[in-house]
């Protein structure tokens, strides 16, 4: 049994932002100037302009009552900031919600041509959920109309992983799964040795071995599920379109059970598509791509998204964290075309199920996004990805901006009431100059705050209403309209620990603290109370603190900031009430927060829950990978055939883990002895030598075989 088809090498250069010759890039075979997104853009941008013009004027006439002062002069700052950045959502909402309501497209049905590779790159995740997303599609493909097509496609699961025993585990699960499935089915595993630049050295590792092969690639993620239709459809529409070089779909949540990743996959079912379509339709052929979920141009890649190393230490140096917005800003760079394609149905995710973990995959994306503050000045990038790279890096930094809005607010408040004012200043006036503001111009103000931000969920739920399927699957209107209720209040009470906690983030990675790369948790296990509690203590200190300097001052602030005070205070009993299983599930019960995935699952959904608990039997029966190996010689002997063609060592370059493994190899009485003297990354060494491999196997099964020595 391969474990690989035979190579097919691709060179993949490393791209240099500081150097770009246009002369190389790829000339699209049609160019003509697309009025419909030049339109699209100017409502985006020019309406956000407008709408930040008119909310910094507003802003300014609240403050303007009496002489500005600096910290005013802030305050105004900061709040410009912040409004445009949610002016730009809703601009783009407006523009999603008019492509939804009057244009429709359908994508053309024809036979295939090229071959595509669908990869799915794992790193320590649970070997039963990833092989049995990759049957699920499979199966998808032979019972479903693209039966025809199938011979088209190739699979491929991409080992990152570094534990030894989830290691065995893969293999083992993949040998079971090639058995049930049969030789005809071109289903792949490669494991790499050392997981280089994380999932973009994953996926650069494959296109430089064996991207030759392949014309297209589907990169799936961990969590990742796509239909048959969505992977044909996306494979039609490149083939379609010579000049596409990222085509990306939008993933819906699903398969989720907690209260709070339930309102997570309500809010993307229900305004996703608005926002996606938006920023699909201004983005035009300019777009961005996601990391998965989306078909990529196999020889474009490789010639144009080489992603280098960035001097320094991490978190601003070293390899690129967000990979995908880069490489999408490459691509485009090189004369591809990057896009969405929001219509393509049958494309899903999974979300983390809490807060606490939503929170700490947040902490890794933020120092990505931070390390863009090095791309955005690269050379030859076009405005429209510099854009998405601002986006992202904005996305983070509102939230300490926020907090400095906060934060200023109450010094002008405290200001206002134990600060002696200087009425009268030495230049000569009639009238004194006293700290007010226009209370109306503010409470207006924040009235149009509140409309800009609800405003795209609004949009969102107005389209769903008006979907009979839709609308009876979600549980009816008014069930629907009372979840969107529950959602926003929820968001709300959420949005000021978000606040807190990523602008920890951003100060942290500012210092330079690394966030690491550890696997996402997936399932749906409650978070113990303790641990969230402790987790969320100084959020809950801030809140109290927040209060009661507020009653000190003035009770009106503490009205101005109940949202944010009652958010930082019951941050511990939001995140672990929203944390629980039960409470999702009771919601479900009574139709709240329902969407039409998890009204009438999809057969791909069902089909990859079957053979996740076929598969997990097979999975659990590794408990030791090195122990597993050691009494199945037919699995160990496969496993070795697994193994890459060793790299020939440089004299005196001597491997530490793999020395230390043999030396205790050497002095091992039984397996057992090699099991609890090997540390983890000792055994990893001893899982990727054919020689320790070979001497592993010769050691007896336990102590009590072991004749005594003469």
């Amino acid at each position: 049994m391969a474990s690989m088809p035979p190579a097919a090498r691709l060179d993949m250069p490393t791209q240099s932002f500081s150097r770009f010759n246009p002369a190389k890039a790829h000339q699209p075979l049609k160019c003509p100037f697309d009025w419909a997104t030049a339109l699209a853009r100017f409502v985006v941008f020019g309406g956000a302009l407008g709408l930040t013009a008119y909310g910094g004027f507003e802003m300014y006439g609240v403050v303007s009552v009496g002489d500005v002062t600096a910290l005013e002069w802030a305050l105004l700052v900061l709040f410009v900031i912040n409004f445009s950045w949610i002016s730009i959502a809703l601009t783009s909402a407006i523009v999603g919600i008019v492509a939804l309501l009057f244009h429709r497209r359908n994508l053309a049905q024809q036979p295939l041509v090229g071959r595509t590779a669908v990869v799915m790159p794992t790193y320590n995740e649970d070997p039963a959920r990833i092989f049995s997303a990759v049957a699920a599609i499979i199966g998808d493909f032979a019972d479903g109309p693209h039966s025809e097509n199938a011979d088209r496609f190739d699979w491929f699961v991409l080992s990152d992983t570094t534990d030894p025993d989830i290691w065995v585990a893969e293999e083992r699960v993949f040998v079971e799964l090639r058995r049930r499935l049969g030789d005809k089915t071109r289903l792949y595993y490669r494991h790499r040795p050392k997981n280089v630049a994380r999932k973009a050295g994953n996926i650069a590792d494959f296109v430089i071995g064996w991207g030759a092969a392949y014309d297209h690639m589907v990169v799936l993620d961990a969590d990742s599920l796509m239909t048959a239709d969505a992977i044909v459809a996306l494979a039609m529409a490149m083939e379609n379109d010579p000049d596409a070089g990222i085509i990306q779909t939008l993933p819906l949540i699903i398969n989720r059970n907690t209260m709070f990743a339930r309102m997570q996959q309500f809010a993307a079912r229900i305004y996703g598509p608005v926002i996606a379509t938006g920023l699909s339709v201004w983005s035009g052929r300019d777009g961005n791509y996601w990391g998965h979920n989306a078909i990529i141009r196999t020889r474009a890649f490789a010639e144009s998204c080489g992603l280098p190393t960035f001097t320094g230490n991490p978190p601003f140096g070293g390899h690129i964290l967000s990979h995908d917005f880069v490489e999408a800003a490459l691509m485009k760079r090189a004369g591809w075309a990057v896009y969405m394609l929001p219509h393509v149905t049958g494309s899903y995710e999974e979300s983390p199920p809490n807060l606490v973990d939503l929170a700490i995959r947040d902490r890794r994306w933020c120092q990505g996004n931070m390390q863009h503050i090095r791309v955005i000045p690269a050379r030859g990038l076009k405005l429209a990805s510099r854009q998405h790279l601002v986006t992202g890096i904005m996305s983070y930094l509102a939230s300490p901006i926020w907090m400095a809005q906060l934060v200023v607010g109450i010094i002008l408040v405290l200001q206002s009431h134990y600060a002696r004012p200087e009425y009268f200043t030495r230049e000569f006036q009639l009238l004194p100059a006293f700290p007010v503001f226009d209370a109306e111009r503010a409470l207006q103000l924040f009235g149009l705050t509140m409309a800009v931000l609800l405003a795209p969920k609004l949009f969102g739920l107005f389209l769903a209403l008006g979907d009979g399927q839709t609308r009876r699957y979600c549980g009816g209107g008014l069930r629907m309209t009372i979840s969107t209720v529950l959602e926003v209040l929820f968001s709300a009470l959420l949005a000021p620990i978000m606040m807190v906690i990523q602008t920890g983030t951003v100060m942290h990675i500012a210092m330079g603290t690394d966030s690491g790369w550890n696997p996402q948790r997936r399932d749906d296990g409650s978070v113990p109370l303790i641990a969230i509690v402790r987790r969320h203590l100084p959020h809950m200190l801030l809140g109290a603190l927040t209060l009661v300097a507020g009653l000190l001052i003035a009770p009106s602030l503490v009205a101005w900031m109940s949202p944010t005070i009652a958010g930082l205070l019951l941050a511990a009993l939001l995140s672990w009430g929203s944390a629980q299983r039960s409470a999702g599930i009771a919601l479900r019960r009574i139709g709240l927060l329902q969407t039409p995935e998890e009204r009438v699952r999809p057969a791909v959904v069902r089909r990859a829950r079957y053979w996740r608990n076929e598969l997990h039997r097979t999975s659990k029966s590794v408990q030791c990978g090195l122990g597993y190996l050691h009494g199945d010689q037919a699995m160990r002997e496969l496993h070795m055939r697994f193994l890459p063609t060793p790299v020939e060592r440089s004299p005196g370059d001597v491997d530490v883990e793999k020395a230390i493994a043999g030396a205790k190899l050497d002095e091992a009485q039984s397996i057992d002895d090699a099991v609890s003297w090997l540390k983890s990354s000792e055994r990893a060494a001893v899982l990727l030598d054919r020689k320790l491999m070979g001497r592993l196997a010769g050691l007896p099964p336990t102590e009590r075989d072991i004749q005594p020595r003469s």
